[in-house]
């Protein structure tokens, strides 16, 4: 995907600022601004065209956002969406921000919250939701979908290890109001890397979300 000179300024600035942050708290695994940007950035960039069925306004979340991929790179691509960074780790936060005051991002907010936190307080009210490395597939769904409001999009970013993940009857989605998902292969560095979306295609059931702690101990999809 090509990237336009300023917004690839812009990110080239993210990797270095997060090169550095990772000095202060792990942000995301390697420390080189080269291989951050290459292997990291670039890879949220690509995913950002997922986002183009949504239009001027439209807010997403971004959940275990660490020092801020996909979401601060989606608030650089999308400057007129609004996006939300939680993550449960305080000093994650407190670094993501402050690397997005110095990218002068006027859209991006950050919230020290987890998943079920942001949901319980603003529930549905987003147009997309997202998920980098966080959990299994089934288990990131059901983070996701109290957040997103009917007719918006989950997207998470996955390994290998996706087909047994998302191998259910697809009735079994609509438990948490989503379609069966969608699974888009693409490669980086000489991985095999997947692209993984569900749309939002019903309101989600009251009971979610559940309690911090519940989605890995008591899983849905076998209720």
């Amino acid at each position: 995907m090509e990237i336009n000179p300023d917004i690839e300024k812009k990110l080239r600035l993210f990797a270095r600022l997060l090169a550095e942050g990772n000095e202060r708290a792990r942000l995301v695994g390697p420390s080189d601004a080269n291989v951050i940007y290459e292997e990291h950035i670039k890879d949220a960039v690509a995913a950002s065209r997922l986002l183009g069925v949504l239009p001027s306004g439209s807010r997403f979340a971004d959940i275990g956002t660490g020092g801020g991929i996909p979401g601060i790179v989606w608030c650089v691509c999308r400057s007129d969406m609004e996006g939300v960074m939680a993550d449960s780790v305080g000093k994650k936060i407190k670094i993501a921000r402050e690397i997005s005051e110095a990218l002068c991002l006027k859209n991006a907010a950050f919230v020290n919250a987890r998943s079920e936190e942001l949901a319980a307080r603003e529930r549905e009210t987003f147009d997309a939701a997202s998920a980098r490395a966080v959990a299994d597939s089934r288990v990131t769904a059901e983070y996701l979908a109290p957040l997103v409001k009917a007719g918006g999009i989950l997207i998470a970013f996955k390994g290998a290890k996706v087909h047994s993940e998302i191998n259910l009857p697809a009735p079994l989605w609509r438990k948490l109001g989503l379609s069966a998902p969608s699974l888009e292969p693409y490669s980086m560095s000489g991985k095999a890397l997947y692209l993984l979306t569900w749309k939002k295609i019903a309101p989600c059931p009251a009971r979610f979300p559940r309690k911090p702690g519940e989605a890995k101990r008591d899983p849905w999809w076998l209720k």
